[in-house]
């Protein structure tokens, strides 16, 4: 993540009354089971990436300061998660190794010093940040994808002493010093072993929903004195790779291990897990010698070494979020052209959410005005798979200039589904089924197949709603019961239709119930 680093258009309306989660109501002695059917006349689901970064980095996000007791660090995971439920996002990208470290236990790199401001310290009380993270994001109905940077191994502020587990210790020669950073030579077999290691102990380890990893692959260049740039200390590798007769072009050759670690982490993805999506971050201007007329700005494809534009092209990612960081109307960086840029990249039909920068929105003279991310998000919603990402968390957890407060009301208006991404998955959830409660103020949702459910989708209708319009919202698996209460303003409830939504966004087939 480069730091200094409209409603939707469904029909379906939010609910006006609170939905009551009861996990365990008391069912009758003879449940009634309601017939299922194929298709119920509810609306299609609205569906929309609606997901913030979390970083970890610099305590940015979370934890607020190195040193918070684990108490103190769960109280902000559930505040940070409790507004991102309350303001209807359904996803979180949770930085979970920063700088060649780890917010959970690990036996391939050291705890973070982001935690307790010491490098390989753990919390105290012990916990695990990353399984609190999950279970806490699942029980709010959201997803949880999990943040890698892929090669920094130090960042200009750390202040800790590295860990004697730190990969620059255990591997010094993987690590080259650039500038004031301490950075995983992408060229070097060690580091690029040690990022696929880490990531694939995380997928098999965590029920995640994501793997992401952000922009930084070689570092953005530094100058030296002169105003010249450095270039990035990896001759050792590049003359061994020409005497071994290698014929590429030293840019090619570095885009090269960049695209291997791409590719092997989603084909290892796809053998160990294949619901967990893969999503990359990268900045958000393309290769120079494709872009659109008027958009001018750094290169990541001869600074970064990422060919951003092949990944999409092999099918390698499963959604991109590039860093669309520039006003609307910033002509040299247009919003609009430049996510219209990625879309006709984007020929293997993969997810484009870009990511949005909403912590521009704050104190200073160069603050966006809300209106600009709301805008941005209107133009989101032009492509068929809606989504994007806000840059960070800590805008909307802290309501800059009531950002969070108008998404909530001026653009998520309902809950939405994460759109499907059916490529991952080929399995169908099987129809829920629906049992009465002795009370009549509840149905019990039943269904077998636990593990591959995510959410319950719930549409509502009442008999004083003129327009028939359906009320659509969302719960957890983990709460099995659906309340049939009346409403005050809409007055009596008279249908209820209940869908299951698999891993991959998929929906199973409907179960109508008549009150």
């Amino acid at each position: 993540m480069l730091f200094l680093l409209s409603a939707c258009t469904t029909a379906v309306q939010a609910p006006v009354s609170k939905t009551q989660e009861t996990s365990n109501p008391k069912t009758a002695s003879a449940p009634q089971d309601l017939v299922p059917t194929a298709l119920a006349a509810a609306p299609a689901a609205p569906r929309e990436f609606r997901a913030a970064w979390v970083a970890t980095v610099s305590n940015i996000d979370w934890p607020s300061r190195p040193g918070l007791s684990s108490e103190q660090q769960q109280a902000e995971i559930i505040a940070i998660l409790d507004q991102a439920k309350a303001i209807q996002l359904n996803a979180i990208i949770l930085q979970v190794r920063p700088s060649a470290d780890a917010i959970y236990p690990s036996t391939l790199e050291p705890w973070s010093e982001y935690l307790n401001g010491e490098q390989g310290r753990a919390p105290q009380v012990w916990y695990d940040p990353l399984q609190f993270w999950i279970t806490q994001a699942h029980q709010r109905g959201l997803e949880l994808h999990a943040w890698f940077n892929p090669y920094r191994a130090k960042t200009a502020l750390s202040k800790a002493k590295l860990s004697p587990q730190h990969i620059s210790n255990k591997k010094p020669s993987a690590v080259k010093k650039y500038g004031d950073l301490l950075w995983m030579d992408p060229s070097d077999a060690d580091a690029a072993t040690q990022t696929l290691n880490v990531i694939m102990d995380v997928v098999r380890r965590y029920d995640i929903d994501g793997v992401h990893i952000d922009d930084y692959f070689y570092p953005y260049p530094i100058k030296d004195a002169t105003g010249q740039e450095v270039d990035f200390p990896d001759e050792e590798n590049w003359l061994r790779y020409q005497n071994e007769g290698g014929a590429l072009s030293r840019a090619d050759w570095r885009r090269q291990h960049v695209n291997h670690l791409v590719e092997n982490i989603a084909h290892k993805l796809r053998q160990e897990k294949s619901w967990v999506k893969f999503g990359i971050s990268p900045f958000g201007i393309g290769r120079p010698d494709r872009l659109p007329p008027g958009i001018t700005g750094f290169s990541q494809y001869d600074k970064l070494y990422a060919d951003v534009e092949l990944w999409l092209a092999r099918g390698w990612l499963d959604y991109l979020a590039p860093q669309l960081y520039w006003p609307i109307e910033q002509p040299a960086q247009a919003f609009q052209v430049l996510q219209d840029y990625w879309k006709l990249q984007n020929t293997t039909g993969r997810h484009v959410w870009p990511g949005l920068y909403t912590s521009r929105i704050d104190d200073s003279d160069k603050s966006w005005k809300s209106e600009e991310i709301l805008n941005q998000i209107s133009i989101t919603r032009t492509q068929a798979s809606a989504g994007h990402i806000h840059f960070s968390m800590v805008a909307l957890l802290q309501n800059r200039k009531d950002i969070a407060q108008r998404l909530r009301q001026e653009r998520y208006l309902t809950p939405a589904l994460v759109p499907a991404t059916p490529w991952l998955f080929t399995g169908t959830v099987t129809t829920p089924r629906l049992t009465r409660t002795a009370d009549s103020q509840h149905i019990e949702v039943a269904f077998d197949d636990r593990q591959a459910v995510r959410l319950i989708a719930i549409w509502r209708r009442y008999e004083n709603n003129l327009k028939r319009e359906w009320f659509f919202s969302l719960q957890a698996p983990s709460a099995l019961s659906i309340d049939l209460s009346d409403d005050l303003q809409l007055g009596k409830l008279t249908e209820v239709v209940v869908s299951l939504v698999d891993r991959v966004g998929q929906e199973s087939q409907r179960a109508h119930f008549i009150k």
